[in-house]
């Protein structure tokens, strides 16, 4: 099987090795500085032992001419100082072999002096000379190194197995500690792979959050920030879902909306075309059927265009702003509705509202309210609308009497194509876009629309900045 290279190893596992390489570059400074110092130490405390052994043998020296007292284990040579040279004395503890005890001798007639020797089959002493009588006796004296290198030696040994030891200790452990302070790190991954396993296509929801706590506050940060991504994916799919429902149904409806005309049109051609050549009386009337259906099926196309430059307002602003009084808008709206609608009463209280806004388009929103009201309750029924300005907006109140709206259809109203009368009859309701052009029409303009309906009052009430739309 086929190592994977360091860079694929996990985090965890080159995090301790990283750790564990830095460790042990830590103990090898400390440990080479440790057997340093100690090496030092021991070598001068050495060193001053040498010192006092020869200044306390300097009065035998003096006296006898040799030494009587050493350490058994050190070797000592005294050299008579004649004529600018040096003759040694014979002694009981000399060394098989002088040459280096000569060569220091000869050196201590300027200075006292230290050196490092291996002496032959003796292994390696510290030789120190000085003279104990001066420009008379030199002193030269050996002490072996052995218990020195000994203890150096076992400080290695000890340190040596003591750091490969903590080594060892610091990366498993480490690695284990690691793993568990990464653990979230992993509980966020599977939560990640866990995502691949949902269906994200027509699903509307995600329902995967990362849970726990633990691991320090970069941790937390990083599993708040991952749920707050979750839920940001989790809405924005909830909002593609939804616009791909509403996309289906306004497809489905302007389809069945289109079909009907069409199916008329062509159903009235064949009859004019069958009226031309048998029937030439009714001609006129199949041929005002065709206008009819036309007309309609125009109405329907003008407002599905106008929605959709509604849509793509950042490309194609749909508006045409100016500065205007409300208040005449609202009173041309209401003589027309008094002039079409005369089964109905429509009370006026406009005041002078002067905004910055696209007055045929309020002239549509208008319109479209009033109409609506009049097509969903009976004759005689009250309708009023008041224009006033309130907190530095445009308000517009379109209200009547009839029986209200039900509930459960007040959250849908404003949708394209939706009708109370599910029956989809065209007695009393139009195609279902002229309350969902309303509301994007009053949004276009920065404003807002609401809905409050109980039976015998509703109300729609307009918002709409005064100021220029930026």
């Amino acid at each position: 099987m086929r190592t994977p290279p360091p860079t694929q190893w996990r985090l965890g596992t080159r995090l301790a090795l990283g750790l564990g390489a830095l460790a042990l570059t830590v103990f090898v400074i400390v440990g080479w500085v440790m057997v340093a110092s100690m090496q030092s130490f021991l070598d001068r405390r050495l060193d001053d032992q040498m010192m006092i052994s020869q200044k306390s043998a300097a009065k035998e020296v003096a006296y006898y001419g040799k030494i009587g007292k050493i350490p058994p284990d050190w070797y000592s040579v005294v050299y008579r100082i004649e004529n600018g040279d040096v003759t040694p004395l014979p002694g009981e503890q000399q060394p098989p072999e002088r040459a280096e005890f000569d060569a220091l001798a000869r050196k201590a007639l300027s200075a006292d002096g230290y050196e490092t020797e291996y002496l032959r089959d003796e292994g390696k002493f510290r030789l120190r000379a000085c003279q104990v009588v001066k420009d008379e006796y030199i002193l030269v004296s050996a002490a072996p190194m052995q218990d020195r290198d000994g203890t150096i030696a076992q400080l290695v040994t000890v340190g040596v197995i003591a750091f490969l030891a903590a080594l060892v200790a610091l990366v498993v452990g480490g690695q284990a500690l690691i793993r568990k302070g990464m653990r979230p790190l992993s509980d966020m991954a599977n939560t990640a792979h866990d995502i691949t396993s949902h269906d994200l296509t027509d699903s509307a929801k995600l329902a995967v959050r990362v849970d726990g706590n633990g691991g320090g506050v970069e941790v937390e940060e990083l599993r708040e920030a991952f749920n707050k991504m979750l839920a940001h994916i989790d809405s924005s799919l909830a909002a593609r879902a939804a616009a791909e429902q509403r996309l289906r149904r306004f497809i489905a409806d302007a389809s069945h909306e289109l079909r009907t005309p069409l199916t008329s049109l062509r159903g009235y051609a064949d009859l004019f075309k069958y009226a031309a050549a048998n029937e030439p009386g009714e001609r006129e009337q199949h041929l005002e059927k065709l206008r009819s259906e036309a007309a309609r099926m125009s109405v329907l196309l003008d407002d599905l265009l106008l929605l959709a430059r509604l849509d793509s307002a950042a490309t194609e602003p749909p508006l045409r702003t100016e500065e205007m009084d409300l208040s005449v808008v609202a009173e041309a709206a209401a003589d027309a509705f008094r002039a079409a609608r005369p089964s109905h009463v429509l009370e006026l209280d406009a005041d002078t509202v002067t905004l910055t806004a696209d007055p045929t388009r309020l002239r549509q929103v208008l319109d479209n309210l009033l109409t609506n009201a009049a097509v969903h309750t009976p004759a005689g029924t009250l309708v009023s609308m008041k224009v006033t300005a309130e907190n530095g907006s445009a308000v517009i109140r379109v209200s009547d009497t009839g029986p209200g709206i039900p509930e459960a259809d007040q959250t849908r109203i404003f949708d394209r194509f939706y009708r109370v009368d599910d029956s989809r009859t065209r007695q009393r309701g139009g195609s279902g876009l002229g309350l969902a052009v309303v509301r994007s029409l009053v949004e276009a303009h920065g404003g807002t629309i609401t809905l409050t309906s109980t039976p015998g009052s509703t109300t729609f009430t307009i918002r709409l900045p005064r100021h220029p739309l930026t």
